[in-house]
């Protein structure tokens, strides 16, 4: 967890992250991340705003410690603490939230706080804690599938810094914004939203053998894009929007389009 804290923390989080930081109201989350300066996708989070002083960025993939660095060469004068919280500990459950519903946060009685992120076709709850909750394997399996197919991308080593938030299609969970003011990258993604320039995005596709970040995604031995991420015999990949009907395969494996679901936008 990577915690900004102080009367600044607010306002540097708005300079900083591809979304509105203020339009967000206190006690709410939402999902953002960082871009480079041409709009490539550094991390993808989500972010906790208690108040102006106080936001969480809870990090799927990125290293915190690496952001908070990185973060911290554009404080300046700022009024604000960057820090690392590994006291805080967050486990998810396939049940609905006790309180925490849509973009709310909650805190339950334990001082636990409770983020809702479910969707229609399913409950999810996520919980963090001064302490770990138990393992369970195969929630954890259930958990990750739930995030591919509802286009939720987990951005390994290898896939930072290739994709726009466009070709992620982060549109579809609200994560980017085309209207604040500046930010880093955000020449490049207002440019590409206003002008019609998006021509790829994220296509979930079944497989039949396991994929693995960057596997190439051909047809009749052209390559049409990469895997972004995989779980299980599925996998999300940076496709053309107008994707030509005709047979697919990743790294040689026969694989077939599937249908993005709704519900994890906030």
């Amino acid at each position: 967890m990577l915690v900004l804290e102080g009367r600044d923390a607010a306002k540097f989080a708005q300079a900083q992250f591809m979304n509105d930081v203020t339009a967000l109201a206190p006690g709410h989350w939402q999902w953002s991340g960082c871009l480079t300066p041409k709009g490539r996708v550094i991390a993808l989070f989500a972010l906790l705003k208690f108040d102006d002083e106080r936001l969480w960025l809870l990090l799927a993939d990125a290293d915190p410690a690496a952001l908070a660095a990185q973060l911290q060469r554009f404080v300046f004068r700022s009024k604000l603490t960057i820090r690392v919280d590994d006291g805080l500990h967050a486990g998810g459950a396939l049940a609905a939230p006790a309180l925490a519903r849509g973009a709310a946060i909650a805190e339950a009685a334990d001082g636990a706080i409770e983020l809702d992120l479910g969707a229609a076709d399913g409950p999810r709850t996520l919980r963090i804690a001064n302490a770990p909750g138990e393992d369970d394997a195969d929630a954890l399996v259930r958990w990750n599938a739930f995030d591919l197919a509802h286009g939720l991308p987990r951005l390994s080593g290898s896939q930072v810094e290739q994709w726009t938030p466009q070709q992620l299609s982060l549109d579809r969970l609200a994560a980017y914004s085309v209207k604040k003011g500046c930010y880093p990258g955000q020449e490049i993604v207002a440019r590409t939203h206003f002008l019609g320039q998006a021509k790829r995005g994220l296509a979930r596709l079944t497989t039949a053998a396991a994929a693995a970040p960057g596997d190439p995604v051909a047809t009749e031995g052209k390559e049409l894009g990469k895997v972004v991420c995989s779980h299980g015999g599925e996998a999300l990949a940076v496709l053309p929007l107008q994707l030509p009907d005709v047979p697919l395969d990743i790294a040689g494996a026969h694989a077939a389009p599937a249908p993005l679901l709704d519900g994890l936008a906030r």
